[in-house]
This record gives C-alpha cells, structure tokens and sequence, in this order.
C-alpha cells in the first residue's frame, strides 16, 4: 500500500484561495491522529479539572482507566467491520466491478460525480461498507485519471459523511429496537421511534441527499490546476503489495495435505452453513434485525463466498490487517477521553448547558450544536449516543419537543463533526495510502456547507 513515497506527497499546496490555505494550515498545524488524540486527552482532562462537577484526579485517573479498557470490545467490532469489507472489496469479482466503475471517470469532474453518489449509497446503507468502497474507488479512478489524489480521497470521506443518516446509524438504530440497551426512548416512554420518523423523515432525509448533491459540485469548482495537482502513486502501492511480502506463503509449490485443505472450498462451505443457518433462524423467530454482530457476520459470509478459498480470505484479512493498526492505537486512546467526560460530568455539563436555554422548538437545534462540540471529543456515535442521551431525551419529553428531531440532531452532528475529526477518517487513508491532513484541508469545507445544510433542515424542514 502507498505510504506517500512520493516527496510531492507532502508539499505544500501551491494554488491561491480558501481551500488551498486550507490544505497548507492543516499539512503544517495538524499532527498525527494518535497525537492529536493523546493532545484531546491532556485537554479534556485539564478541563474536567477545571470545570466538571466530579473533577478530581482520582476520578480523572479512573474513569480514563475504565474508558481505555471498557472500549477495546467495540474497537475490535468496528476492525472486524473493515477487515470484513476490505475482505469483500479485495475479491476479484468485486475488484471488476470497481474497476468498470472507474473507468467512467475519465476526468476529474466525472470523477466527483461518480464518487459522491456511490459512495454515498454504500454509506448509507451501511457505514463500513461505505469507507471500504470509497477507499478502493479512490485508488482505481486514481490510477486511471490524472487526479489529485488527496482532493479525492476526501471527496469520498465528505461522501461517505452522510451514514449517521443512513441505515446503519446507531441512533436511529436504536431508538428503533425494542429492548435495545441504548433505546433511551423506550426506556422512558415505552415506546420505540421507527425508522420512517428517523431515517425516512424529510428533516433528515432532505439534508442528506442536499449534502451529497451540494458538495459533489463544489468538490468539482475545488480540484487544484494542472500543475498543483499531486497523483497517486502506482509505483510504491506496487512495491508495498508484492507477492514476496507475505510471511505466510508457502516455498514449495508441491501439493501437499495442508495445500489441499487450505485450497478447498469445504471449509468456505461450512462457515457459510453456521453463518447463514444462524441468520435464518434468528430472523425467522425474531423478525429481520442488523446489529454490529451481525453486519459482521454478514460481511464475512459474503467475503467468504466471493474469496471462495479459505487461504484466499486469510490473505486478504491479513492484508486488510495492515490498514488497522493505527485504529488498534486510537480506540483506547478516545475510550479514555469518553470515560473521561462521562465519569466526572464534563459531557453531560455541555449537555445541559444547551438544553436548559432550549425551547419546544429550539431543542432539536441546541442538541445539534451541543453534539457538535461532544463528538469533536467522542467521535464513536453509540459511545456519543451513551454520553448525551440521557440529558436531551428527558428535556424533550418535558418540553413536549420533537423527540425524533431531538434525537436526529445528534446524529446529524456526527455527520458534521466527523469531517474535522480524523478518527473516522484514519481508515479510509490507510487503505487509500495517503496522509491525512492534505485530505483533511478538503473537507473542513465540507465542515462548513453541511454544517449549515443540516441546521437549517432541523430549523425548517417538516
């Protein structure tokens, strides 16, 4: 995988205006994901410190201890979702059709127009799925297309931003599943909110697909000139990728016992039996439900059968392994900053500070906003979802605001915050091979248009 060989890599955007200042402040101010996160930390515990209602040292060093910890179970869940869709991706079927797609982008123009409303779908039916394939199509309209990589890179992450909208958002999710742990709606009224007022509602669906639409043609007017353009580099990905990489291939080319069993579809075919007898049963007892676990289990299957092999599908893991490893580093670190704000009451003070100058109507709006600042610090939605839940539901209930709005509003920040904050982002640059912070100078416009986008839509729309 590239690793920015290329030293034009990392220079200096030379065009004039806003998103090549942009694309400069971000290459020179902006340190690695796992510093920054180590910086969040010293900041967020400063100011429990400082300002939060339990903020001593030893409920600090505590609640940093159980947040480390407490999150490495969901961590390994979201790695497994991308290993899983990475797996998927890899297969040579799969590797065809993107490349079919990508020969439609013969220019930068048809490049962002056929990104964003790929990526976009895949994001919303399912938010791995969507960092997967807008990696991958990065790479193969790159090698084709004389394009600024990192400018599309996050033309794809701005695409892939709408999947706290879409299907797999663990708000909406949740609120809409009967005893679901984080359904804090059912939890104090009994009821459940369903997707059609969520997901499906005008506010939130209108938004969703203006976003996409919008920032297609602006990423369109932002592609640098000819000569600013910095492309993908083929040659490194090459040389990263080569055969003689893998420690697990086997020297003799003789057939043997184990060159047999690991080439033979049987153990694909059991796999696929357990997996999908499971899915059967539980979705004829139970009605047809996703959750974490399952998307899971429903990638593997898929990879499974379209790897066909065993050894095929344990070498494409293995090469999808190589993409996590900065994810194995920032997970724990943000589990800390959670536990952080959660333990001594730094979250649910920003919270509250929002919700009690909140009216009826303007509820939805000071949840949007105060979702913005918390997921800047707590970039994981559920986690996200823990910490402000408990605080803007009961304030909507009391007010006889919209709950569903309410809820949304936090989601719809997600979306938003995520194109500042490079935890979401660490995956889709691994894979692509790209430094983070030319990609990141891209969709802090993307910041700026939806931020704008979604508010008015929780403002205006029915």
């Amino acid at each position: 995988m590239k690793r920015d060989h290329n030293p034009g890599a990392q220079a200096p955007a030379k065009g004039r205006g806003v998103v090549a200042a942009l694309v400069y402040v971000f290459e020179r101010v902006m340190p690695d994901p796992f510093v920054l996160s180590i910086c969040l930390t010293a900041f967020v515990a400063v100011l429990a410190l400082v300002i939060a209602p339990h903020g001593n040292v030893p409920t600090v060093l505590d609640a940093w201890y159980t947040g480390t910890f407490g999150i490495l179970g969901f961590a390994l869940q979201m790695i497994l979702i991308l290993a899983t869709g990475y797996a998927i991706a890899e297969a040579p079927i799969v590797q065809r059709g993107l490349r079919a797609l990508a020969a439609h982008a013969q220019t930068p123009a048809r490049a962002a127009l056929l990104v964003f409303p790929v990526v976009a779908i895949a994001a919303w039916l399912n938010w791995g799925l969507g960092l997967i394939v807008g990696a991958l199509l990065s790479r193969e309209i790159a090698r084709r297309v004389k394009v600024d990589f990192a400018w599309l890179v996050a033309g794809s992450y701005s695409a892939w931003s709408i999947c706290n909208s879409g299907l797999s958002s663990s708000i909406a999710l949740s609120q809409a599943s009967h005893g679901n742990a984080l359904n804090l709606v059912e939890k104090a009224t009994g009821q459940v909110v369903p997707l059609a007022q969520t997901v499906f509602a005008p506010f939130v669906f209108v938004p969703t697909v203006l976003v996409v639409v919008v920032m297609t043609f602006i990423f369109i007017r932002m592609h640098p000139k000819a000569e600013d353009v910095v492309a993908f580099n083929q040659t490194a990905e090459s040389a990263d990728n080569a055969p003689s990489d893998d420690p697990h291939a086997r020297i003799s080319d003789t057939p043997s016992f184990a060159t047999r069993l690991e080439q033979s579809m049987l153990g694909t075919l059991l796999l696929i039996v357990l997996g999908g007898g499971y899915l059967a049963m539980e979705w004829s007892e139970k009605g047809f439900d996703l959750d974490i676990n399952t998307t899971i289990l429903i990638f593997l299957l898929i990879g499974l059968a379209l790897q066909r092999t065993p050894i095929a599908y344990a070498n494409a893991i293995r090469r999808a392994a190589r993409q996590t490893g900065s994810m194995l580093l920032q997970y724990p670190v943000y589990g800390g900053i959670m536990g952080i704000m959660k333990g001594t009451g730094l979250a649910s003070m920003i919270a509250k500070a929002f919700v009690t100058i909140a009216t009826p109507v303007t509820l939805p709006i000071w949840s949007y906003l105060s979702s913005l600042i918390i997921t800047l610090l707590v970039p994981s939605a559920g986690g996200h979802w823990a910490v402000q839940g408990p605080f803007v539901l009961p304030a909507a209930l009391s007010l006889h605001a919209s709950v569903p709005r309410t809820a949304m509003g936090v989601a719809m920040a997600e979306n938003v915050s995520n194109m500042l904050q490079p935890f979401w982002a660490v995956p889709i640059v691994a894979i692509a091979g790209i430094r983070i912070q030319r990609v990141m100078g891209y969709t802090a416009v993307t910041f700026a248009v939806s931020l704008v986008i979604y508010a008015v839509a929780l403002w205006l729309v029915p």
